[in-house]
């Protein structure tokens, strides 16, 4: 196994069995329902927001998008307009279809060699899956989190109940059962195998790969406890949820199933976590020069703003200096 994964599988299980006891035996709903989320939301909000600053403070002075088409140039060579934007609608275009379809991932190639005819030959071979997955994987994501704005709202928005109906659509026992959380666990689970299953892949990985993943795994095994087999007062979850929300906390009287706590605790590593790890490609992504800029450099100068003076001799000048040798030489002159 994996030491990286084992490390990483030790932490979430740790994380989980502390809030579970901290709740169930030292009874600290407190500590666990309100100052650690309370924690875990300023560390969001100030990482997140400090990142995206040095980010955006960064300075870009040259264009460097990453390209996998033809660049405009002269008028009857047709360039594409969202592999090698040109324009600002190109980039607007791109960045909307590597957001929203994760394009780029969709293009994935795999590289390999076949023996034919008595040497090596290399093939590229189109692998769709990885993409399936993480467009999945996203999506279900997204559609949990909205759905559980009816926690932290009141009314809840039209919006997020048209999204939970539609999403509980499949009446799977009582309560129903919701897609986005089984596809949610079912997708984490298939790219942690992934991660695991693949050599290359797993050589490469660290334990800061694997441990957002078991915590999703864990947030989502949670969730359909919660769901389906785990007595869980609804009426007392929303209203903690709503009293964080409001910034007027307290615990139920009526208390809430453990399970729930570990839920919230999994929840909140995950958004103090998000600032200092790869998931802060949320963001990112739209700051991101391989992306965001046109890909005009053959009609537009970029020059570099810091650069210091540099005393350049133009031809003229190198004209001047050896006019008399380049005549005997028999080059042509401007001047004579």
């Amino acid at each position: 196994m994996n030491a990286a994964y084992l490390y990483s599988l030790i932490a979430v299980v740790a994380l989980g069995l502390i809030s579970y006891a901290g709740v169930a035996v030292a009874g600290l709903e407190g500590f666990f329902g309100i100052f650690i989320p309370y924690v875990a939301l300023i560390v969001f909000v100030v990482g997140f927001a400090s990142r995206i600053i040095d980010w955006g403070k960064t300075p870009v002075p040259f264009r460097i998008p990453t390209t996998s088409g033809q660049q405009k140039s002269l008028p009857w060579i047709k360039h594409d307009r969202f592999d090698s934007p040109y324009s600002t609608f190109g980039v607007i275009g791109r960045m909307a279809l590597e957001i929203l379809l994760f394009r780029s991932l969709f293009k994935n190639n795999r590289v390999g060699f076949s023996d034919g005819g008595g040497y090596q030959k290399i093939y590229y071979k189109w692998v769709v899956w990885l993409w399936l997955f993480a467009i999945l994987f996203h999506y279900a994501f997204l559609v949990t989190v909205v759905r559980h704005l009816r926690f932290f709202t009141e009314p809840v928005p039209f919006f997020v109940e048209m999204l939970s109906t539609v999403d509980g659509i499949m009446q799977v026992g009582a309560p129903g059962m919701f897609l986005s959380g089984v596809v949610l666990l079912a997708m984490a689970s298939l790219l942690l195998v992934r991660r695991i299953a693949l050599p290359k892949l797993k050589y490469m990985s660290l334990a800061a790969d694997y441990f957002p993943l078991l915590l999703i795994i864990g947030i989502a095994i949670t969730g359909i406890l919660m769901r389906h087999f785990v007595k869980v007062d609804v009426g007392a979850v929303k209203e903690l949820t709503m009293g964080l929300a409001t910034f007027r906390p307290s615990i139920p009287e009526g208390g809430i199933s453990a399970v729930f706590y570990v839920h919230l605790f999994f929840v909140s590593i995950l958004l103090a976590y998000i600032p200092f790890s790869k998931l802060m490609h949320m963001g990112g992504v739209f700051l991101s020069p391989t992306r965001n800029l046109p890909n005009n450099s053959r009609s537009v100068r970029h020059v570099n703003p810091w650069n210091y003076p540099v005393k350049t001799h133009t031809y003229e000048e190198y004209e001047d200096d050896f006019r008399e040798k380049m005549k005997e030489a028999g080059l042509p002159v401007e001047k004579e």
